[in-house]
């Protein structure tokens, strides 16, 4: 009889479940890019100067559209859903699912910290950690009021950019300044620019411990500044409402959710994120701190985007071939945090100046090809641990940690 304490065998997975993590994966850093690379913070005349800014600009406008956000609302959605395994699990077995949650979240706050502080300031972890920690307050809501809830949240950025508006106020201002200041003590220029900084010839460890002591509170000053808590929080419910529902386990009885979605998704989705993508990059008058306009096309557009991709992948896999096609997926979301770090890792050593340097050097044409290869390999890689490892090693730190267990780490 298996021990209620211990967690989940590797045989109880959803391979659905993994192949959509490792499928988030890749948009994550296809996303993530755009900073490592220091393109997102290059000046305009700068990249044009690059001799592939014609396709760079292209690609940049396709990653706007049909990537930036919705994967990281899609990983979102999977942690609410995960949230709903472990309620049901914990409670079918008699055990407190509420102490195994709230364990495995303190593991991710420390390891996100960890991440945020010493690696890279565009962490998501440490937010996915303290948000989850008041997720448990919405477990008893019905699910109409879920869907309610989720839908005010994710439209909630709306009346904050109102108040910033009115009252000439910026919710990240507070750590913006004390970044400023740190920056100061540093020696760093308040108009030196973050691209040239750590990717300028001669920029080494100096610097990125420099950039690292001030980073996250320029980080966190944007997430407060983009609304984004509650943007996560309301995926977050809808992840909940799809786990409890157990849609990811009944597709044949969803076929037709999956489809409206799908249509519903594209059509409002596509749409809305072309003009959010304009709204941001040519109309910069519109109101601070991002603009009221570009945060509703930004609501309209993330959301119904990121359904229309799992509905998308859902239909497929409710195929037979569909399901053999995105199979191969999964072993890259079954250690989705070990290579969620590996990216990191990775993209510091090719584009910061204390790696090869490439950053700010090259355009999407280059980096986007670069991040597709580390990709396959990490793919790759994934499939040839699982035949030999029953978890991605992080993966089995994290789950030893929780529960108090010894776990083996090798396949007889």
């Amino acid at each position: 009889m298996q021990n209620p304490s211990l967690p989940v065998g590797t045989g109880e997975r959803s391979n659905l479940l993994d192949a959509l993590r490792g499928f988030a994966l890749l948009g994550v850093m296809m996303d993530n890019l755009f900073g490592f690379s220091g393109w997102a913070f290059l000046p305009q005349p700068a990249k044009e100067s690059l001799s592939t800014w014609t396709s760079d600009g292209i690609i940049g406008m396709l990653e706007q559209v049909f990537i930036n956000g919705k994967f990281y609302s899609l990983f979102s959605l999977l942690f609410g859903i995960g949230f709903s395994i472990i309620l049901v699990r914990n409670e079918q077995k008699g055990t407190n699912p509420l102490k195994i949650f709230y364990r495995r979240l303190l593991i991710l706050l420390l390891l996100g910290a960890g991440h945020l502080l010493l690696l890279w300031e565009g962490d998501i972890l440490l937010l996915y950690a303290l948000i989850g920690f008041i997720l448990p307050l919405f477990r008893k809501l019905s699910n109409r009021h879920l869907l309610i809830l989720a839908a005010v949240l994710i439209f909630s950025p709306l009346l904050f950019d109102l108040f910033s508006v009115l009252f000439q106020y910026k919710n990240g201002s507070i750590l913006e300044k004390l970044a400023i200041s740190i920056d100061q003590k540093n020696g760093i220029p308040a108009d030196e620019n973050f691209a040239y900084y750590l990717y300028k010839d001669g920029a080494g460890w100096n610097e990125w411990r420099n950039w690292q002591e001030s980073g996250y509170l320029y980080r966190y000053a944007y997430i407060l500044d983009s609304n984004r808590i509650p943007k996560v929080l309301g995926m977050f419910l809808i992840g909940l409402y799809a786990g409890r529902k157990m849609i990811y386990a009944h597709l044949a009885d969803n076929i037709s959710l999956f489809k409206r979605l799908r249509k519903w998704g594209l059509l409002i989705g596509i749409p809305s994120a072309i003009a959010c993508f304009y709204f941001e990059f040519f109309q910069k008058h519109i109101p601070s701190p991002i603009g009221m306009v570009h945060t509703l096309f930004y609501a309209t557009s993330v959301v119904p985007l990121c359904l229309a991709y799992v509905s998308m992948i859902c239909l497929r896999w409710e195929r037979k071939k569909g399901m053999t096609r995105f199979r191969f997926l999964a072993p890259m979301g079954r250690m989705a945090l070990t290579n969620y770090l590996m990216q990191t890792i990775i993209g510091i050593c090719i584009y910061y100046g204390v790696g090869l340097g490439f950053g700010s050097r090259v355009g999407p044409s280059v980096f986007v090809p670069i991040g597709i290869a580390v990709y396959l390999l990490q793919v790759a890689y994934s499939h040839c641990w699982f035949r030999y490892f029953n978890f991605g090693p992080m993966e089995w730190i994290w789950r030893q940690l929780t529960y108090g267990k010894r776990l083996p780490l090798l396949k007889k």
